[in-house]
């Protein structure tokens, strides 16, 4: 048996229709998503997302909406961040890749296998997130960090001392 994705939201292609879809995640699944992101939380994570069929392939356009706290890249402190990131995204059927297809086209970056009738939204919702986190994200203090460990300070020797000389000058 396997596990379900975090944030499982399966719909079927077959019962799209014309009213968007609102997905939200609860307590847990923000708890859990947070901990397979590296996150210290998420508060809130949230889509709005307008599905359109055309045979099996389903077009998804929205926004999803997130509140997440991660750690500053440089001083390790709690980082609140808001999140507003466009969703485009392409759910086709999976099939065999052939050794045409190896090189993707730029296109084709978004797209998202499913197999059968049913494709996961809220595993698509939650992979966008995971891609819109900035992982050098820095707070208000990682000045202050960077000083304080002496990374502002230019070397003393190597190959830009006589550069950080001229500088001085």
């Amino acid at each position: 048996m396997t596990d379900l994705p975090e944030f499982h939201r399966l719909f079927d292609r077959r019962q799209i229709g014309p009213k968007p879809v609102e997905l939200t995640a609860n307590a847990p699944e923000c708890a859990a998503l947070a901990r397979r992101f590296g996150l210290v939380s998420i508060g809130r994570l949230s889509a709005r997302i307008t599905l359109q069929a055309d045979g099996d392939i389903i077009a998804a356009s929205g926004v999803l909406h997130a509140s997440v706290v991660q750690s500053c890249a440089v001083s390790g402190d709690d980082l609140p961040v808001t999140i507003k990131e466009p969703l485009t995204l392409r759910f086709v059927p999976e099939r065999p890749i052939t050794a045409e297809e190896l090189e993707l086209e730029e296109g084709e970056l978004d797209e998202i296998a499913y197999d059968g009738h049913s494709f996961d939204l809220g595993e698509a919702v939650a992979q966008s997130l995971a891609l819109a986190i900035d992982p050098y994200a820095c707070g208000p203090e990682a000045e202050q960090a960077r000083e304080k460990a002496g990374l502002n300070r230019p070397p003393e020797d190597g190959p830009f001392a006589a550069l950080a000389a001229l500088r001085k000058h």
